[in-house]
């Protein structure tokens, strides 16, 4: 296991650094491969981070975008990740990058499971994984205390789930065999909580702590 810990001054040299990280992957993934693909969080921590990579010299083209998870809602809820994305990664130069959205319109998330699986499986192993985390220590939509998150997790999954034991909306999400196998991993982290969430997270199992189970060869940067 390899962990590279990166502490930033402050977020904006974060997200500076960071997206020239991510779009120097892509970019050399792309000198000797037809494609990349490139899955990222939601949440607002990471919009910053998405203006400027949405800027980035990249063959967008040939790049397909998705979420590592997504809320059950429609693309323009407020709660949508996929709103988030719109606004400030598939825009500019990105936005003729191809995406993969999650949402799919269906009533339940898990009618939408065959489909979207169908249309992940071209792009695996993802090129560049960007990971988020919250204070629980859940990342994607895979959670401490979801009934999900073991079958999840485990190596025989499918490359994504459905998600409905949570309080707020159903959700579908990417699962460990979807998400492990990524060729560059990142996590963003920001402030004090989330560090010592992190730290505490290393000691832990993958069911009490999902993040656990992707801190393999993972690049982590933080900034308070």
């Amino acid at each position: 296991m390899t962990v590279e810990f990166i502490e930033y001054p402050d977020r904006e040299m974060l997200f500076l650094a960071l997206a020239d990280r991510l779009a120097g992957q892509l970019s050399q993934h792309l000198r000797v491969n037809d494609s990349a693909s490139l899955c990222v969080p939601g949440g607002t921590t990471p919009a910053p981070l998405y203006d400027y990579l949405s800027g980035s010299e990249i063959d967008w083209p040939r790049v397909t975008v998705l979420l590592n998870d997504e809320r059950w809602v429609d693309g323009e809820h407020l709660r949508s990740n996929g709103r988030l994305l719109r606004r400030h990664l598939l825009k500019d130069k990105a936005a003729a990058a191809q995406y993969i959205d999650l949402y799919t319109g269906d009533e339940h998330p898990e009618d939408a499971v065959p489909a979207l699986a169908e249309a992940i499986a071209p792009h695996l192993p993802l090129t560049v994984l960007l990971l988020g985390m919250g204070t629980d220590m859940h990342t994607a939509s895979l959670f401490p205390a979801a009934s999900e998150t073991v079958l999840a997790l485990a190596p025989d999954a499918p490359v994504v789930m459905a998600v409905n034991s949570i309080k707020d909306e159903p959700r579908i999400t990417l699962t460990a065999s979807a998400l492990q196998g990524a060729i560059n991993t990142h996590l963003l982290i920001a402030g004090a909580d989330k560090r010592e969430a992190f730290e505490r997270a290393q000691g832990l199992d993958p069911t009490e702590a999902p993040i656990r189970a992707f801190l393999g060869d993972i690049t982590v940067h933080w900034a308070e």
